[in-house]
């Protein structure tokens, strides 16, 4: 791999993987032993693009485990949450109560975090999230933390919200900003917590507003967006969301700079918002993973995933999943001595860069929130926001 790349596991010995192996293939032989991690986000719902964006980052690692015939074998099983908190909350028991099951990716979601933490406490069993980015669920402060089995190994929107607010109005002389939130627990804290503060400082906030998931006619937001000579509007939610407010705004006819945080980042936003993902700028506490892997390494991702371009999170599903990985290679087969080495371990980001989790889970080292920019119906890394 890169040399940046931190997995020692070989990627010859993984080309002799069948393809879609990760998730069905046996031990090869009585004297191996099993083990299960659970992979919860939405893979089906409005919002599935995170997941599935995500999914193959952690498709691929175990592959390239599984490839080095080692005596414990891993398998994967999806927990589909949706993105939400109220599905997650009846998943999320039923994930628990599998006892072959020694750890979770995930969540994707802030909120199917919240709602997973009473089973996953009750049972013991350690949590490594990908996205999932509210400050709360590792402030000890905060009665919905996820302590002692949260962890994560990206920043959080303490990080992110300040980025986006400067990535959006890059460029823009003193910026009029309009902030919109999805009042969901991941937009709402994004907006309200995490981008006024700096949009504040950089410029003036002439206008805000809250609109519901789900939300198909924002005729009222474009009036207010207009009326308000904002300059940058930012939208704290999801992709699907975002992309028929984007349209209306545009085809409202305002004209300036739209940009969204990390849950409207997904390989599907730009079909989903078509003419209007045009110069959409985005945040997220990702590196694409495709900038990391070499050619050769590339190509066998496609291989074992049948992804062709890896998409958001890929490159923090990996880093994950490797962290359950290297604590089963240490001789971690059980919930418990999964949650002590992952509470004392030394682990990887996908680009080689060493960390350890904090007593509450963020990670000590996390890569830098990147701007990215649609172009040409795709979206691209820009710079670090």
């Amino acid at each position: 791999m890169n040399k940046k790349i931190v997995s020692g596991f070989a990627i010859a010995a993984a080309a002799t993987l069948a393809f879609g192996a990760v998730a069905t293939a046996p031990a090869n032989a009585a004297a191996k032993t099993e083990v299960t991690l659970a992979f919860q986000g939405p893979l089906s719902g409005p919002y599935a693009g995170l997941g599935k964006d995500q999914r193959p980052g952690a498709e691929y690692a175990i592959a390239l485990y599984n490839a080095k015939n080692p005596k414990v074998k891993v398998v994967m099983i999806d927990a589909d949450t949706e993105c939400s908190g109220t599905k997650a909350a009846t998943v999320a028991p039923g994930v628990a109560a599998n006892k072959k099951v020694i750890g979770v990716i995930g969540t994707s979601c802030s909120g199917e975090a919240r709602n997973s933490f009473p089973a996953y406490k009750s049972a013991g069993l350690t949590m490594v999230a990908p996205s999932a980015s509210a400050v709360d669920l590792t402030n000890p402060k905060a009665k919905s933390n996820g302590f002692p089995v949260f962890h994560r190994v990206l920043v959080n929107d303490a990080i992110q919200g300040p980025a986006l607010a400067r990535w959006a109005a890059k460029g823009v002389t003193a910026p009029k900003y309009f902030l919109i939130d999805d009042q969901s627990t991941y937009g709402e804290p994004l907006i309200k917590t995490g981008v006024t503060p700096t949009a504040k400082k950089l410029g003036t906030i002439v206008g805000t507003d809250s609109v519901a998931q789900g939300t198909t006619d924002f005729s009222s937001v474009v009036s207010k967006v207009k009326s308000s000579g904002a300059t940058v509007v930012i939208y704290g939610g999801y992709d699907a969301d975002a992309a028929p407010l984007f349209k209306q705004l545009r085809d409202g006819g305002y004209k300036g700079v739209l940009a969204g945080g990390d849950g409207v980042l997904t390989s599907e936003f730009p079909g989903f918002a078509g003419a209007a993902a045009a110069d959409v700028r985005l945040t997220a506490g990702s590196t694409p993973f495709d900038t990391i892997l070499t050619k050769d390494e590339l190509a066998n991702f496609t291989k074992i995933t049948g992804v062709k371009t890896p998409g958001l999170y890929s490159d923090t599903a990996f880093a994950a999943t490797n962290v359950f990985l290297q604590c089963i290679t240490e001789g971690a087969t059980t919930r418990p001595a999964i949650q002590r080495c992952v509470n004392n371990g030394t682990f990887a980001q996908a680009n080689g860069d060493k960390f350890k989790f904090n007593r509450y889970g963020d990670p000590t080292v996390a890569g830098a929130v990147g701007g990215y920019i649609v172009k040409g119906g795709k979206i691209e890394f820009s710079a670090v926001a």
